[in-house]
């Protein structure tokens, strides 16, 4: 019998076929699926998404097709711990968190991984578009997925070396066509079921509503204002709007403006032009790097700041307090606190940060 590997399924085509490449590999497989929502009610009420009845039915049909055992493990605590209270706390102070970093960095690649190895595994795996590879120095590195319309290695940047070398990712080195075309070619009858687009535990994206739920109080309105202090009228909570965003703000402009500052002390969002929203530098903090445990020195890299964007070139160069300051060479728009920076260098992935300031 191979090496044990107990892999993330989500009931989606990637892990579905994940499992198939792993049993193909030799690796003996046990399906997982992690229990994230928080109630029976939430649970049976979903349709869609990576949470939903439906989608942790999918996924132990195809562990009985594929002949794996297969199991719901609760991880309800740490997400709501780790995820859903972080995600909240940062919309509060006027950050545009990304929730699928957080849940990577602290729930599948750390709790996840703990559990499968007490449970006797040599490895998780999942279904993530990228690629580990060991390199000639012995040190674990991540490369982008082959396909550049699917590749997932922005959302990996937290990853220790320990957590790369038992971790598999078998979809990282093919593309989104060929792995559907081999679940249909074994009968899964996932291979044509859409990707999941929304953050999972807001399955209708409204992620205003869904944190004035969580926080049980009133979110308080303030004022839009233009750089100069004008005020142009009432926003309905800082809440409820991120940078960039130009539908949905609620009040009558008389030229179209965009949300390019969210003041979370004076609960103040100012408006702007299109051209004000574009920076170019900025520090992140809670650096972590891949080939190499900390940035002595300036470097070049290619830069992302989100991950539907593309990259852009720009230097990086460590601050004596562990963060790091990123001077893009051409401005980009829109770049947000809360959300994560990630350097590359050709198709390695170097690491990446948190946003936490804008310079100019």
């Amino acid at each position: 019998m191979g090496k044990k590997v107990v892999l993330g399924m989500s009931g989606g085509v990637d892990s579905s076929v994940s499992a198939y490449l792993l049993q193909q590999q030799g690796y003996e497989v046990i399906g997982v699926t992690m229990q994230i929502w928080q109630s029976d009610e939430e649970y049976e009420e979903r349709e869609g998404g990576c949470c939903s009845l439906s989608s942790v039915n999918d996924a132990r049909r195809v562990a009985y097709k594929l002949g794996i055992p297969f199991y719901v493990m609760n991880f309800k605590e740490e997400f709501k711990e780790k995820v859903i209270k972080n995600f909240v706390e940062e919309y509060k102070k006027g950050r545009t968190p990304n929730p699928c970093i957080a849940c990577n960095k602290y729930i599948k690649f750390d709790s996840f991984l703990k559990r499968a190895m007490n449970l006797g595994g040599d490895y998780i795996a999942t279904g993530h578009y990228a690629r580990i590879e060991e390199n000639e120095q012995g040190r674990f590195i991540i490369k982008k997925g082959v396909d550049p319309r699917k590749d997932q290695s922005y959302v990996l940047y937290n990853f220790t070396q320990f957590q790369l070398k038992h971790t598999l990712m078998p979809c990282g080195g093919y593309n989104k066509n060929e792995i559907r075309s081999i679940a249909k070619d074994i009968g899964l009858n996932v291979y044509n079921k859409k990707d999941s687009q929304d953050i999972c535990f807001i399955p209708d994206n409204d992620h205003g509503r869904f944190i004035k739920k969580e926080i049980g109080e009133e979110i308080k309105e303030g004022y839009f204002v233009d750089k100069s202090g004008t005020v142009l009228g009432t926003h309905k909570g800082i809440v409820y709007y991120t940078i960039g965003q130009r539908k949905g703000l609620g009040i009558a402009l008389k030229k179209t403006m965009y949300v390019v500052k969210i003041d979370a002390e004076k609960n103040q969002i100012t408006l702007g032009g299109n051209e004000e929203l574009f920076k170019k530098e900025f520090i992140s903090r809670d650096l972590n790097f891949i080939p190499f445990d900390n940035l002595l020195s300036p470097m070049e890299v290619d830069v992302k700041v989100r991950y539907s964007n593309g990259s852009s070139k720009g230097l990086i160069s460590p601050l004596e307090n562990g963060k790091v300051k990123i001077q893009l060479y051409n401005p980009h728009r829109a770049i947000t606190k809360g959300q994560s920076v990630v350097f590359y260098s050709g198709e390695v992935l170097v690491g990446g940060g948190i946003i936490e300031r804008i310079l100019q």
